[in-house]
């Protein structure tokens, strides 16, 4: 029942959490948008108090529930271990714990993240990486699968649906979700929990309050026959029979699959405070007169039914590793597909487009990002450096964008972490959903009013590169009509003379940064109005 119930929870956690990346409306954050901020590294970095102690409290008194129930990594890796062994007997076994690695980790994390380095810091969170998983690899599938439906549903002159541009938003980022994913199936493939008890930070964190959890499995050494399967079934491989009938509560992660495999009823979760988890019985039971432990019909049965697979003269289980390698093979093939299909909706910056108009064919050179001198954080943000250190870099933020403005950093100082950028559009003043989903307090949540009088960056005009300064045309005036706050005004470039072009002007006391100017700029491929950030926001 015990089990039930966590798989129960686990499921409905995880599905959660991953609806949240893929919800592109920001409709499903109104009711589950909590999922996100019960995360640890979330609530850390957000100072939510609350939080945090109420997870170490559910900690001291269960145990690692929150690796095996809150968790989406630790729910996938659970999901991927099980379809690993299906069916399979004997498939787990103790082993040591790495502590040179697995606090050396924690200490590179720990470092990170009092120096601010915040992009190491999510590199190595589950929620995280998780949602970059999501994001880059499940998104656009969900994605591409609402724009069929929205087709589908346009011919039939419905428009409950709406369609969606997919595109590849950072490829370093794309590479990086990619490299975890595979390492974290590999590890979790064969070993079941490692990832979670060997490189995770949240987990060690949670591990040194586990180990006095008051409630925990117990093994009973009067009735434990050491049989092993409780050992054999313990993906975080912290049962050891036979080094002392003990379990190790700093991996143990509450699975209940050792209590549904014991066959003698020597296993119990309950109170068990200040108790000791070591067998007060012989480590090894009486041997017979050739040196051989006599052997119950539980071991026997075991040993038989593992004998394969202990035995290297016997014949390589060539199907277990022909699926491990075309798995790998398939997953290879499908991250290069999806690299491919991403990278065709976004031209590269050399290639002209041709699209076709009523006058014919015309030549169109894609937008480029410019050179900015500070970058463009987010609306509600109070400043670039208190982004950047609440910011956990997993891409929810970037999921609900509905104007295509917030994209994955590409400077190694900030690699992952969102900022803004206008080539495929610009932050409407009406839109606020980045504020309402981010977890970590990296974004303050704002209203729509509020927005019109927060100060992001200003407008910068380049007048070599404008059409009508450089005398290309003789009229556009396109950022001036477009800016939603009325900061840019066309004025003559020769005040004195009547028939003078008119050129724009910005007027910074009343530019929010909203790139609007910059997006519709007719400029190319660099638009001769171009925004850059505020170190720290105005909020007038």
């Amino acid at each position: 029942m015990l089990k039930k119930i966590r798989v129960i929870l686990a499921v409905l956690f995880f599905v959660a959490v991953t609806l949240l990346f893929l919800d592109f409306t920001g409709a499903i954050h109104h009711w589950l948008g909590w999922v996100a901020k019960i995360q640890f590294l979330p609530a850390v970095l957000a100072l939510n108090l609350v939080v945090i102690i109420a997870l170490l409290v559910l900690t001291i008194l269960f145990g690692r529930i929150y690796c095996s129930v809150i968790c989406p990594l630790g729910v996938f890796q659970d999901g991927v271990a099980n379809l690993s062994k299906k069916g399979k007997k004997g498939k787990y076994s103790y082993s040591k714990e790495l502590k040179w690695l697995r606090y050396g980790v924690f200490a590179l994390f720990v470092i990170a993240l009092i120096a601010g380095l915040n992009s190491l810091v999510a590199l190595l969170a589950p929620y995280s990486a998780w949602g970059r998983i999501v994001q880059n690899f499940l998104a656009p599938v969900w994605q591409w699968g609402n724009n069929l439906f929205a087709s589908i549903a346009e011919k039939h002159e419905s428009y409950a649906f709406y369609t969606k541009e997919v595109w590849l938003k950072s490829l370093p980022t794309f590479i990086i979700a990619a490299v975890t994913l595979v390492a974290i199936v590999i590890l979790a493939w064969k070993n079941g929990r490692t990832y979670c008890n060997t490189i995770c930070p949240v987990g060690t964190t949670l591990s040194f309050f586990s180990r006095f959890a008051m409630f925990r499995p117990v093994i009973d050494a009067s009735k434990c026959k050491s049989c092993h399967l409780c050992e054999h079934k313990c993906k975080a491989a912290c049962i050891d029979i036979d080094g002392g009938k003990k379990i190790d509560y700093s991996r143990c992660v509450d699975c209940f699959n050792c209590i549904e495999s014991c066959r003698f009823d020597a296993l119990k979760y309950g109170f068990s405070w200040k108790k000791s988890h070591t067998s007060s019985t012989p480590l090894h039971p009486q041997r017979g007169t050739e040196g051989r432990t006599p052997q119950t019909p539980c071991v026997a049965s075991l040993q038989n039914n593992t004998l394969a697979s202990e035995n290297p003269s016997a014949p390589v289980d060539k199907t277990r590793r022909a699926f491990m390698i075309g798995s790998a093979l398939a997953l290879g093939g499908s991250a290069l597909s999806s690299v491919k299909a991403l990278a065709q909706t976004e031209p590269a910056d050399d290639t002209p487009v041709e699209i076709e108009g009523e006058g014919g064919f015309a030549d169109i050179i894609p937008k480029v990002a410019p050179k900015r001198t500070v970058s463009i954080t987010p609306f509600g943000s109070e400043s670039v450096k208190s982004f950047y250190s609440h910011c956990t870099a997993c891409q929810l933020c970037v999921a609900v964008c509905p104007n295509n403005v917030l994209r994955p950093s590409k400077d190694l100082k900030h690699l992952m972490q969102p900022e803004m950028s206008f080539e495929r559009g610009y932050c409407r003043p009406e839109c606020v959903k980045c504020s309402e989903v981010c977890p970590a307090g990296a974004i303050l949540k704002i209203t729509p009013e509020e927005k019109t009088q927060w100060k992001v960056g200003t407008a910068k005009i380049a007048p070599w590169l404008c059409l009508v300064d450089n005398g290309t045309v003789e009229e556009c005036g396109n950022c001036a009509r477009h800016c939603p706050t009325g900061a840019i005004q066309m004025v003559r470039k020769e005040p004195n003379n009547p028939r003078s072009v008119r050129i724009p002007s910005v007027d910074e006391s009343k530019c929010i940064g909203c790139g609007a100017c910059e997006n519709l700029c007719p400029s190319r491929p660099i638009s001769a109005i171009t925004v850059d950030g505020y170190q720290i926001h105005h909020n007038a």
